[in-house]
């Protein structure tokens, strides 16, 4: 069952034909999706990207005033022990 060189036979061809075809629609599904991330997701998570930083810098500083509030009443406790590690004095 030896074929002779450089010619395929039906089945191979059939399946070499099949191999390209999904290759250069998988390429250009491929590019479908780096178009659809460029054209949509980028933009909306430019516009919302700063939205969500401002969000959650407001809920770190309501975090820190709350730290700050339970370190100044409560001056005693072990938190209140270990001082400022930044070097800032009160």
């Amino acid at each position: 069952m030896e074929q002779q060189s450089g010619t395929k036979r039906p089945w191979e061809e059939r399946v070499a034909e099949t191999g390209a075809r999904l290759r250069d629609e998988f390429q250009e599904e491929l590019r479908r999706v780096v178009r659809f991330i460029d054209d949509e997701v980028v933009p909306e998570v430019r516009r919302n990207g700063s939205t969500a930083l401002r969000s959650a810098a407001s809920r770190l500083q309501q975090l820190a005033e709350h730290m700050d509030d339970n370190k100044h009443s409560n001056p005693g406790s072990k938190s209140g022990e270990s001082g400022n590690s930044d070097g800032e004095t009160r």
